[in-house]
């Protein structure tokens, strides 16, 4: 793959390994595409798959062969039948987890747009957002915008997956949030662009996968999360429910999230990002649970239970992302598996484009 000629926007660079699984992955995908042993002498059973840096970081290597690539890997390790066939191995694995954890939600009498509302009500998660508003430091937020930008740099991307695998009312409404998320095709709106902007602000490499090197194994795995519903048919269900809850539970969030970089001096370029979700997902909370998610089980009424098993999977690894940071914070160490670098100062042209493309807005109170 040859070199980009914006950073910005991907290839990222090869991470380092995380033991053996993930070594031997990211010394295969130096080389030309090629077969993979069938028994790479390496145990696929961890103790806890969720948080495993091994695991995690093998599916994202694979995964990752399938949104953007990796800077200098061959394009045709994407369908490599043996590269496929380990990826597979640790998709059951962390299936499995998924599955263990979370149970098997039932589906209330009163629908599938019921079911996910009882499911956000009961998630008893620890507050990080409320912690960012009120209390955390430039040190703590840099940290959390760094865990966050393996995702929003690609924002929507993982839920599109969708798009080709449904129809009729559930295909229109996924639609209509994705259609807001890319910004209306518009570069300067797109979500992943504002997020970007705030990167940026807080002095943060704003390249695609930066900071992928430095983010545990619980921030990979809320990512191989959306990838692994995205790229299987069979659990197109869980991603509608993936999507649902995360749009379900985004304003309240998004809104503590823009305070907290308001409280620490932030200005209406850093915080975009976080006040544009606080309108959008008000709107879209409704979109997903009733036109979207209510859209495909009307049309398939046996994909209920898996859209709940996807809203469930995507609050408890949340739950267990956002334990993580606020007690390495509580203990006094960082939350990265490297410590943020010192801020850089602001690129001038994101800065110009950000300043063109957003009007003041007023200070959003919690």
């Amino acid at each position: 793959m040859s070199e980009p000629t914006d950073r910005r926007y991907g290839p990222a660079t090869l991470p380092g390994e995380r033991g053996p699984l993930s070594a031997a992955v990211v010394e295969a995908l130096r080389r030309p595409p090629h077969d993979l042993p069938a028994d790479l002498g390496v145990d696929l059973d961890p103790v806890d798959p969720i948080t495993d840096e091994d695991l995690q970081l093998t599916l994202f290597l694979c995964y990752e062969l399938h949104y953007r690539g990796w800077l200098g890997v061959h394009e045709s390790w994407e369908w490599q039948p043996t590269l496929l066939a380990l990826r597979a191995r640790c998709e059951r694995v962390f299936e499995a987890a998924l599955r263990r954890l979370v149970g098997a939600p039932s589906v209330p009498a009163a629908g599938v747009a019921a079911g996910l509302a009882e499911l956000i009500a009961a998630d008893d998660g620890p507050s990080l957002a409320a912690t960012l508003q009120r209390r955390a430091g430039l040190a703590q937020f840099r940290e959390f915008v760094v865990h966050r930008s393996v995702y929003h740099l690609r924002e929507a991307d993982p839920h599109s997956w969708a798009l080709p695998r449904l129809g009729g009312p559930a295909k229109a409404a996924l639609v209509e949030i994705q259609t807001d998320e890319y910004g209306n095709g518009r570069l300067d709106r797109m979500h992943a662009e504002l997020f970007r902007r705030t990167l940026d602000r807080l002095g943060l490499d704003t390249g695609y996968g930066a900071h992928v090197d430095v983010a545990p194994a619980v921030t990979l795995a809320t990512n191989n999360l959306m990838s692994l519903f995205g790229l299987h048919r069979r659990l197109r269900g869980a991603l509608l429910g993936h999507l649902a809850a995360f749009e379900m539970t985004s304003s309240l969030p998004n809104r503590r999230y823009g305070n907290g970089l308001r409280r620490l001096g932030f200005d209406e370029v850093a915080t975009r990002f976080y006040d544009e979700h606080v309108e959008a997902d008000a709107v879209h909370e409704q979109i997903a649970a009733h036109d979207m998610c209510g859209g495909l089980v009307r049309v398939e009424p046996a994909l209920a239970p898996d859209v709940l098993f996807g809203a469930a999977a995507g609050l408890a690894v949340d739950r267990l992302f956002a334990a993580h940071l606020l007690d390495s914070w509580a203990a006094g160490r960082s939350s990265l598996r490297t410590p943020a670098p010192p801020a850089l100062p602001p690129t001038v042209s994101l800065v110009v484009a950000a300043s063109a493309a957003v009007s003041p807005s007023q200070a959003v109170t919690a």
